[in-house]
């Protein structure tokens, strides 16, 4: 039939029967074909995928050249559909019979040439002219195509296989309200992960979410880092031009590495991403924990994907082709022994499994083939044995915007709820992993639905929309427990009270069970675990467990675990704050899981048996925030129903916890990671009596190179509020506060002594904000350090402007602040009527010889002031500069900070300088010491980032 548009309506009938179980291949391909476009294919996603085909059919008979380019596609996908399908494809799909329209490729690496069997035969190539040998060798020939279709079906079954496990996302779906979203086809709901490079030499131990804080905070401000498509992660390296073999993926539990692993096998069984691979063997650690006894990779794989155990043969004869994805190494546990050579194996030997997958990624074992791991940081996978190295971040800001929207099918509601997270520091800290945003949302859909109907709803709930971290994780709790526990025994307006007393049973258990598997650092359970605290799968599936424990089901295990580490770090604070009454409990427990003080014997429950491996508390640290939220929660009323009403004794217990934070306080260094948790809890307790009482003994706080967040600079300011006393020293140096850190710690900035914001990404708008507090006469402020920030000459000139009133600073640190000429301008003038200054130093500046020239003015008219302008003037300056580059020699890491290689370079050309001018002496020497140290760490460091 000439017309391509007359042959499909004729045959419409017959190909949506044979197409409609299985749409998604279809629609993709019809999507980059630009028959559909990007709004009507993920309209038709979200329909039945009979009423998708239908739609998608009409629009595809609406003209001629659509028509023709349909039958293009679908002699493309006929694979993916049955024999009657293929035979009628290869009957009306011939480029003869149709004029063959240009196809747009996915990507420039997705051409047909690079297809997946093209390595697998070598020869057997497009455009290929066989010679006298080939064509007389028809034995060969035949048995090449043979193998070819053979190989082409199970392959094929493959395919659709991986499409129907990976099509689907899980999504928050409550009911039929606006609010909710049914919206769960994997193209709809994914939005892409921010992922890069790992730089890290080492892993951090700390808690991983604190850790991956920080690696945010410095590559965000510091590096200028190449973002990596998951689909890319195995694209070529420069300079060599080959792609890796072994690629690392690492990031916390939530942080979206299933996922991505989940979009990037989607990807390739539908035909658009790496399409040089025959064949994608996905391998879930979780399942290999069931593998026992000895075993070969071929029976492995011959057990895990049956329909591909004829073909597996010829499939390893080009490993080349072949890529293993291994997700979730951390879940894995078998001990892996990366130090021992081991024996070699190939295919058929039967080793442990443990050892097969260390043979295959050290590529001992198939080292032609590709590997991609994804693992948690704090699970040991030695760097050396892969090409590449990456780090999942999670969302950026606008991934954050992105994924709000596509929760939501109400945009109006999607705005509000992006917009309160974006105006809340604790909740926009917490949105960048994708399942802290799945919690915030599911959190806030009904404070925020349009209409009469959500006002009730917020109403019904009896709380204010959450603006701590435990609030964020209640509201999430007591939704799920609302909309999935109770179906048929509550209405929308039945008291929280209530709802909470029928789930208490099952919420007492799951607390437990959650907080005894998190002192033994135990994330997964069987069966009989769970049977153990009286929880059942089947409840798993019919009650509000269902939002909160996951079932991972594969073809031969069946494990569960927590939706979340912090969703299990919360349910086990919930259980103990329904556990612990008495004062003396509660300080124990605190003892016990802030420093490791075991407890003495207790009927409490959460005291009893409690074995934990003191070494190890850095990870109990969001778990005791968790508590303090619940515990403010049961003395506000809120956890009414798990609890009896609040009794007399509890009004003591705000007073007493007040006093063993002033101890703490007291008595303890505070200039760590469990300072700064302490501060936390006080700030998730949110109770102003306790805070009081313990504010006053806080004289120092040094949070030196902690790399802080938002809502760190919120807790430490929150805090600090209650203290009517100045504080002695306040050190965030290298500590990446920002501006917004530096906003959010502004009311209490005044009442510092000695005050070191030292290399924290600050610029003009700091330095407004640091004038204002030099003018304001509550001022304490003795020495102020802000070296390393660029504060521009504009910023400075501000400063100087300020220090004209100021009457309180006596020592000003302003190295390398981008300071110019320009900023020189009403130097003079300002600080020539400044009284209290004596020191100020200003070195690693390009401010010329104007600059120079104010300065010995400056000099001249206070002759009390010592102005530091060079590097060889102070030999104490020298040598706090040589212990710098000395530490950054023994951390290399730090060099991944291009704000410290821009130092380094600032620094040496301010030596140059001084170089030119100096003589003699002890000064000099340092001076040239230094310089050699500074150009050999700059040499060492360009050296390493080639090597990478």
């Amino acid at each position: 039939m000439n017309s391509a548009q007359q042959l499909l309506r004729s045959h419409r009938h017959v190909l949506l029967n044979w197409t409609r179980d299985h749409p998604a291949p279809l629609l993709r391909w019809l999507r980059d074909a630009e028959v559909l476009s990007s709004d009507q294919y993920l309209s038709l996603l979200d329909r039945s995928p009979s009423n998708a085909v239908a739609q998608a059919l009409e629009t595809v008979c609406a003209t001629e050249d659509s028509s023709q380019k349909f039958l293009v596609v679908l002699k493309e996908v006929q694979d993916y559909y049955c024999r009657d399908l293929q035979v009628w494809a290869e009957k009306h799909c011939k480029n003869d019979s149709i004029t063959k329209p240009v196809v747009a490729p996915a990507n420039n690496e997705d051409k047909k040439s690079k297809g997946p069997f093209a390595k697998l035969f070598k020869g057997k190539k497009k455009g290929f002219t066989p010679t006298t040998e080939f064509k007389a060798n028809e034995e060969l020939k035949t048995s090449r195509s043979v193998k070819l279709a053979n190989i082409r079906v199970p392959i094929s079954a493959h395919k659709t296989t991986l499409l129907k496990r990976t099509e689907q996302l899980k999504c928050y779906s409550e009911g039929g309200g606006e609010a909710s979203n049914s919206a769960s086809h994997i193209e709809i709901r994914y939005t892409d992960l921010f992922v890069t490079e790992d730089s890290d030499l080492v892993d951090n131990n700390q808690h991983e979410y604190f850790d991956l804080a920080s690696r945010r905070a410095r590559i965000y401000v510091h590096q200028a880092c190449q973002r990596i498509r998951p689909c890319h992660l195995l694209s070529p390296e420069e300079p060599s031009g080959r792609p890796p073999k072994r690629v690392k993926v690492k990031g916390i539990a939530g942080i979206g590495k299933s996922v991505a692993v989940q979009r990037l096998v989607y990807e390739w069984a539908i035909g658009k991403s790496m399409r040089e691979f025959t064949c994608v063997f996905d391998l879930r650690f979780r399942e290999l924990n069931l593998i026992n006894a000895p075993l070969s990779l071929f029976g492995l794989l011959g057990e895990r994907f049956r329909y591909l155990k004829e073909i597996l043969p010829d499939l390893f004869n080009t490993p080349s082709s072949l890529l293993f994805i291994l997700d979730g190494l951390d879940e894995f546990k078998f001990t892996l022994d990366w130090n021992n050579p081991g024996k070699n194996i190939d295919v058929d030997s039967n080793v442990p499994v443990s050892e097969l997958i260390v043979a295959l990624i050290k590529g001992t074992l198939l080292p032609e083939a590709s590997v991609i791991l994804t693992t948690r940081p704090s699970t040991k996978a030695p760097k050396q044995f892969f090409q590449r190295c990456c780090v999942v971040l999670g969302f950026e800001k606008d991934q954050v915007k992105e994924y709000t929207t596509k929760f939501y099918k109400d945009s109006e509601v999607a705005g509000k709820v992006y917009d309160y997270i974006l105006n809340n520091d604790n909740l926009f800290v917490l949105s960048f992993i994708p399942l802290y945003c799945y919690i915030i949302c599911t959190a806030m859909a009904e404070f925020f639905s349009t209409g009469t109907q959500g006002v009730d709803e917020s109403k019904s709930l009896e709380l204010n929309p959450p603006r701590t971290v435990s609030e964020v994780y209640f509201c999430y709790l007591f939704t799920a427990v609302k909309h999935h526990a109770l179906k048929g025994h509550t209405e929308r307006s039945t008291p929280r009270s209530e709802v909470l007393s029928l789930a208490k049973l099952q919420l007492t258990n799951l607390g437990k069970l959650a907080y005894e598997n998190l002192l033994q650092k135990k994330i997964m359970f069987d069966r009989r675990d769970l049977e153990k605290y009286g929880v059942t799968p089947a409840d798993v599936q019919s009650t509000f467990l269902c939002e909160i424990l996951q079932p991972l089901k594969e073809e031969t295990v069946e494990m569960f675990s927590f939706f979340h580490l912090t969703v299990q770090e919360h349910l086990a604070a919930l259980y103990c704050a329904i556990n612990l009454f008495s004062n003396e409990d509660i300080i124990q427990a605190l003892d016990f899981w802030c420093f490791g003080v075991n407890p003495p014997s207790s009927k409490a429950a959460p005291l009893q048996n409690a074995g934990f491996n003191t070494d190890k508390l850095e990870g109990l640290q969001m778990f005791t925030r968790f508590f303090m939220g619940m515990l403010r929660a049961r003395l506000a009323g809120q956890l009414d129903g798990l609890v009896l009403s609040p009794v007399e004794q509890e009004s003591g217990i705000t007073t007493r916890l007040g006093l063993w934070f002033q101890e703490q306080f007291k008595g303890r260094e505070m200039e760590n990671m469990t300072a700064l948790n302490l501060l936390h809890c006080l700030m998730e307790f949110h109770m102003k009596e306790a805070t009081s009482i313990a504010a006053p003994e806080i004289k120092k706080l040094n949070l030196f190179k902690m790399k802080l967040s938002v809502v760190d600079c919120a807790a430490i300011h929150y805090v600090l509020q209650f203290s009517p006393h100045k504080l002695q020293e306040l050190n965030l140096g290298y500590s990446n506060i920002g501006n917004r850190g530096l906003n959010r710690l502004g009311p209490i900035l005044h009442r510092c002594e000695s005050l070191y914001l030292r290399y924290n990404c600050l610029d003009r708008q700091a330095a407004i904000l640091e004038s204002a507090i030099l003018k304001s006469n509550e001022c304490q402020v003795k020495k102020l350090f802000m070296c390393g920030n660029n504060l521009g000459p504009e910023g400075v000139l501000e400063l100087w402007n300020a220090l004209e009133y100021n009457n309180t600073v006596e020592e000003l640190f302003l190295d390398i602040t981008g300071i110019t000429e320009r900023g020189t301008e009403n130097i003079v003038n300002c600080l020539s009527k400044n009284t209290s200054l004596k020191a100020l130093t200003i070195v690693g500046n390009d401010i010329g010889e104007v600059g120079r020239t104010r300065l010995k003015e400056l000099e001249k008219r206070r002759p009390g002031l010592r102005i530091i302008a060079n590097f060889v003037d102070d030999l104490g300056l020298l040598q706090a500069y040589l212990d710098w580059v000395e530490e950054i020699q023994a951390d290399k890491d730090q060099m991944d900070s291009v704000k410290n290689v821009d130092a380094l370079q600032s620094v040496l050309k301010g030596l140059e300088m001084a170089g030119e001018q100096a003589g003699k002496g002890k000064n000099v020497e340092k001076a040239n010491e230094l310089r050699t140290k500074i150009v050999a760490l700059l040499k060492s460091s360009a050296d390493l980032t080639r090597a990478r």
